[in-house]
Order: structure tokens, then sequence, then C-alpha cells
């Protein structure tokens, strides 16, 4: 962060961007609310994500009409997709305009498509404002059921990430150590530091991916495949969406990895169809990760 001056509408702009995602996530059935005003005004709704976007590149005088128009019509776009894919599939056993939305969310978020539009320590925005963007769409528009993103956490939770967790782990370590892809680095960083590491995680990398990989994806895949086949093919995927990170080219020990975890995470999820659930394994295992096996 250093050298890079964060003003008031930059906080603004935070603040504005995670209280849609932080509103679904305390208050998931107040999100329902949004059914009863006209369609037209609920496609629509979403523009207003464009306005996190104006303040911050306005206040480091790199603001683009282009940019502005992408996030002002995507989020709109995105809303009528899955508007036209409730109306034609009642049943919610997938649609190919769901599957769309999941692709170019994806898509855009992994390969970085358009980072560009930020100052480079403010990327994160974008992957904030198109997962409240999806999350409107999914779950104010769809209304597609089963997505399990509450995260007034459960005992349960703890209790079934913790499992998986147990029974992941050891396989990583294992198989990572063999693969030349995991260090043990000998280190007693402070608790507040693993704490406050681990909230961040969660939040901020865990709880985002769950979603779309669990509560999207695998979702609406195993009404297509149905719950085993749904689970290793969100896993592969998982996994692939790993292959450039930490890497110039494709990074095939990280996607092996990752598409292992993947089946951890989204046992995780599928038991009692909870986000919180699976959020609480990928966070520990990341910040497991990042202290001791980077």
């Amino acid at each position: 962060m250093l050298g890079y001056p964060i003003h008031a509408a930059v906080v603004v702009a935070a603040v504005l961007t995670l209280l849609p995602f932080l509103f679904a996530a305390f208050w998931p059935l107040n999100v329902q609310a949004a059914e009863r005003l006209p369609a037209a005004v609920r496609i629509v709704r979403p523009a207003v994500l464009c306005v996190p976007y104006a303040m911050v590149a306005i206040s480091y005088g790199q603001f683009r009409w282009g940019w502005f128009a992408l996030y002002l019509l995507l989020p709109v776009m995105i809303s009528w997709l899955l508007y036209r894919a409730g109306v034609a599939d009642t049943t919610q056993r997938g649609n190919w305009r769901d599957f769309l939305v999941l692709a170019v969310l994806g898509l855009a978020v992994d390969l970085r498509w358009f980072e560009p539009a930020w100052p480079p320590h403010l990327g994160v925005f974008n992957k904030m404002l198109l997962l409240d963007a999806g999350i409107y769409g999914f779950l104010a528009i769809r209304r597609l059921e089963g997505v399990g993103f509450d995260l007034r956490l459960r005992l349960s939770d703890l209790r079934i990430g913790g499992r998986e967790l147990a029974m992941y782990a050891p396989l990583a370590i294992l198989l990572g150590l063999w693969l030349g892809f995991l260090h043990f680095h000998a280190s007693l960083p402070m608790l507040s530091h693993v704490v406050l590491g681990w909230i961040f995680t969660f939040f901020f990398i865990a709880v985002p991916e769950e979603l779309f990989f669990r509560g999207w994806m695998q979702n609406l895949l195993e009404r297509r495949l149905g719950r085993w086949w749904a689970l290793l093919t969100t896993a592969v995927l998982f996994g692939l969406s790993h292959f450039n990170k930490r890497a110039v080219h494709f990074n095939w020990r990280y996607v092996v990895l990752a598409a292992l975890a993947g089946i951890f995470y989204g046992r995780a999820w599928r038991q009692e169809r909870r986000v919180g659930a699976s959020a609480i394994t990928h966070a520990s295992v990341d910040t497991l990760w990042s202290l001791w096996l980077r």
C-alpha cells in the first residue's frame, strides 16, 4: 500500500461495495424483498454498482467512460439473463443462461479481465463488485434454492468444516511435500495475526469462492449430473481456476492440490448445503498454508 494514498471516497466506495455482500450473508431472507418491485426495476437495480468504480477512479484520476459503462451494464445484463433463466426453467434444473453467467463471472475474476480499470492496489474492488452482481442475480432475481449463503454460523458448520479440514490436511501435506509444492516453515506468529489472517481469508477469499463454486456451480450441476459427478466436476474446475496462481506458466501442482481440496470443500458444503461450513474448511486450509507451508 506504500505510495498509494487512500482517499476518503475510496473508503466510502469500499463500504458501498461490502454492504450488499454482508447484507445478503447475514440477513438472507430480506434479499427476497426485491420481488415486490416491478420486473424492470428489479433488473436495473444493480446498475448502482457502477458508483464505487466512479468514486475510486475519479479519486485517482483514471476514470474511463468505457469501464463505467461496463460496471453499469454488466450487472444489469446478469440480472436480465438470470430473470430469463427463471422464466424458462421454473424447476431450477439449470439453464444455459445460468452457466453463461457463471462462466463470465469466473473467467473475468480468474483472468483479471477488468482489473486494469482499477489502481494496481485496488483490484479487489473488481472481484467484490462482480460478486455483488452475482449475489443479486442468483439470490434476488433467480431465487436459486439450496445455495446456503448464510454466514450466521452454527456449531454444525464448525464441526463439518473442521472434519473436512482434518481429512484433507494430512493428504495435502504429504502430496504437497512430495510434489515439492509445499515447504515447512518453522515459525510462531502472534495469535492476533493468525486470527486476523483467518478472518480476512474467510470473508474475502473463502466465502466468495465457496459461494461461486459450491453455492452456485455445484448446486446447479447437481440438478443435471447428480451429487457425485457434480462434486467431482466442480472440484476439477476449482483446481483449474488456480492454473495461473504463483507461476508464470500452468501451475499443475497447484491445480492438483486445489482440485483435491475442492472435493473436501464440496463435501462440507453439500452435507447441510451451507457455504459457511465449506468456507471454514477453505479459510483454515489457506491460513495454515500461508503461515507454515508456503
